[in-house]
């Protein structure tokens, strides 16, 4: 039985979340908190680090009496979408501004175990 966690308006950029999340998409769970946590983008594996965290646990709470760490683990899904957008305004030379977009994301991780999708 798979178990979801999603975070909602993280002020990173989608982009760079997402060379994150493809490194982390199909690999089991311990491997993939390990390289979560020697990443090159340290902020950005932070917040999908936690978010990893999360979802492993409620993964054990669907699953009663079941650890994950018996069972083999791994992430199934993951996806970055683009969040709300915070417009700004800098000013330019000339009497001119410059337009700067705050971007936001939204992330979503599933987590399944393999004994789970192979008798589907």
């Amino acid at each position: 039985m798979e178990a979801v966690a999603k975070l909602k308006n993280c002020p990173l950029s989608p982009r760079k979340m997402r060379l994150v999340a493809d490194q982390i998409r199909g690999k089991r769970v311990d491997i993939a908190m390990s390289m979560l946590k020697f990443n090159q983008k340290q902020m950005y594996a932070g917040y999908v680090e936690k978010l990893l965290r999360s979802a492993i646990a409620n993964w054990e709470q669907k699953n009663e009496g079941m650890r994950a760490e018996e069972n083999e683990l791994f992430v199934k899904t993951v996806f970055v979408d683009g969040g709300r957008m915070l417009k700004r305004i800098s000013p330019a030379p000339q009497g001119r501004a410059y337009r700067i977009r705050k971007r936001s994301n939204h992330v979503t991780i599933v987590v399944d175990s393999k004994e789970a999708s192979n008798n589907e």
